[in-house]
């Protein structure tokens, strides 16, 4: 068995890891979005706690999303 071919040496497989100015732009991008779509929601239904809901959701979705490109 070759070195290459045991499973402790191969690499995670997460691919290139986001630079970061790359994760504070999507962290913002993020916030962006999440605070556009809790404004939106909070103005149509009234209920001004959908903006703090917005903003958590936009959040978890920079926090997760594929970096954006160069």
């Amino acid at each position: 068995m070759s070195k290459s071919s045991r499973p402790g040496n191969r690499p995670k497989g997460k691919g290139e890891e986001p630079t970061p100015e790359q994760r504070r732009k999507q962290i913002f991008l993020g916030l962006a979005v999440g605070a556009v779509m809790g404004l939106v929601l909070g103005f149509f239904t009234q209920f001004w706690l959908w903006l703090p809901a917005g903003l958590a959701v936009g959040l978890a979705t920079g926090a997760i999303m594929k970096p954006p490109a160069n």
